[in-house]
C-alpha cells in the first residue's frame, strides 16, 4: 500500500529534480521515492548487516561450507581467544 506526503522544497531544487527526473525517463515522485529508498539503505545498519550476512552466505554455499564446519570455526576461534 502506498500513501501520499507532502513536503516543502526550494522552487530552484524542485525545478532541477524535475529536470532530472525528465532526462531519466522518470517521474519526479519515482525520483523522490528512489532517493529515499537509497538514504535509508545507506543508513539503515540493521539492513545493511542483514545484506551483508546474506551475502556471505552465498558466497559461503557456493564454496561448499557447511553450517557444521562454520560452527567448528567459531567454536576453535573462541577457544584459541581464551
Amino acid at each position: 500500500m502506498t500513501t501520499q506526503m507532502i513536503i516543502r522544497i526550494d522552487e530552484d531544487i524542485k525545478n532541477r529534480l524535475n529536470k532530472l527526473a525528465r532526462l531519466e525517463g522518470k517521474t519526479t515522485s519515482e525520483m523522490v521515492r528512489e532517493l529515499i529508498e537509497e538514504r535509508i539503505k545507506e543508513r539503515d545498519i540493521e539492513a545493511y548487516i542483514d545484506d551483508l550476512w546474506n551475502r556471505i552466505s552465498k558466497k559461503l554455499k557456493s564454496k561448499g561450507v557447511t553450517p557444521a564446519a562454520i560452527e567448528k570455526a567459531i567454536k576453535a576461534s573462541r577457544k584459541n581467544q581464551r
